[in-house]
């Protein structure tokens, strides 16, 4: 008889294409793992992994079982949650992965609240700037910036509104003046975040024929996007920010808005989750409360004229 925690490790190690790192989410030894798909493979009387001393990959035989078995993984999950009453309380595991900025200073503090009135959820909070692929990495769900164009994802809107926001700290502008145009930001000193050791130094402004793309060049850079809003803080410069990371900072005037009329990038806010078949008590809840934060966060956002 097949052993669920065998085909749970199968499935973790095909995603992530190692032994090892699928013992270590669940604190085995890899020969633990490799034991566990020796039995799932006399089991079907197949191989599944083609093994060697550097690599790991899916045989044909078992590049097909896969499906299979993350469709029978994800069809019992499914049906203990549905044996679950509405008002049970909330029980299991819940991974998160949210961006550096809004996950230590909007999402962090949230989760806080959320844990305690769930005591026995377990929470798994991931903050990166990477983009988390939510089918290989060991998350539930993600928040992510930007438009999705991955069909295959499905995003449940918090903050579908938002946009990026040229911002800087009162004492910067004060000794450096302050921009006119976007053609001007390449006199000043621009906070350039990283993404996978590449800064982001073409900052996008408008949509479609108004869309313009301009250079931009600063002496601080981070792949932290929560370290450069702090330097926009500390007067270090001009951040292009979303809107939602940087308005308490506009409202309280620790930062201000620079050239407001100019329609800044678009950055709605997304919570991604893999399928809908994931769709538990707890990921409800979860993008319910989100949602209730991040609405009022993006009022107040400059407006664009014509829009």
């Amino acid at each position: 008889m097949i052993r669920l925690d065998d085909l749970t490790l199968f499935v973790r190690a095909a995603a992530l294409g190692s032994f090892s790192h699928a013992a270590r989410e669940v604190d085995l030894l890899p020969g633990q793992v490799s034991a566990a798909i020796k039995r799932l493979e006399a089991e079907l009387g197949i191989r599944l992994f083609a093994r060697s001393t550097r690599s790991l990959r899916l045989t044909a035989e078992g590049e097909q079982y896969l499906p299979y078995a993350v469709g029978a993984l994800d069809t019992l999950r499914e049906g203990g949650e549905r044996l679950q009453p509405c008002d049970a309380a909330l029980q299991g595991t819940l991974q998160i992965a949210a961006p550096s900025d809004i996950g230590r200073n909007l999402i962090l503090p949230w989760l806080t609240g959320f844990r305690r009135q769930h005591p026995g959820l377990v929470l798994r909070l991931y903050l990166s700037d990477q983009i988390t692929d939510v089918f290989r990495d060991p998350v539930d769900v993600a928040l992510r910036y930007g438009r999705v164009g991955d069909a295959s994802f499905v995003a449940l809107p918090l903050a579908p509104a938002n946009r990026r926001v040229l911002v800087a700290a009162p004492d910067y502008l004060a000794r450096h003046g302050r921009p006119h145009s976007v053609d001007d930001l390449a006199a000043h000193a621009c906070l350039v975040y990283m993404m996978h050791g590449r800064p982001y130094d073409k900052w996008r402004f408008g949509e479609g024929d108004g869309r313009r793309t301009v250079a931009v060049s600063g002496p601080m850079q981070c792949d932290d996007g929560d370290a450069v809003h702090r330097w926009a803080l500390a007067g270090q410069g001009i951040a292009y920010k979303s809107w939602l990371d940087v308005g308490a900072d506009v409202r309280a005037g620790r930062l201000e808005v620079i050239l407001p009329h100019v329609a800044g990038e678009p950055a709605p806010l997304n919570l991604i989750c893999p399928h809908r078949k994931q769709f538990s008590p707890a990921v409800r809840l979860l993008h319910a409360g989100l949602r209730e934060v991040c609405e009022p966060l993006a009022e107040g956002m400059p407006a664009i004229a014509g829009e």
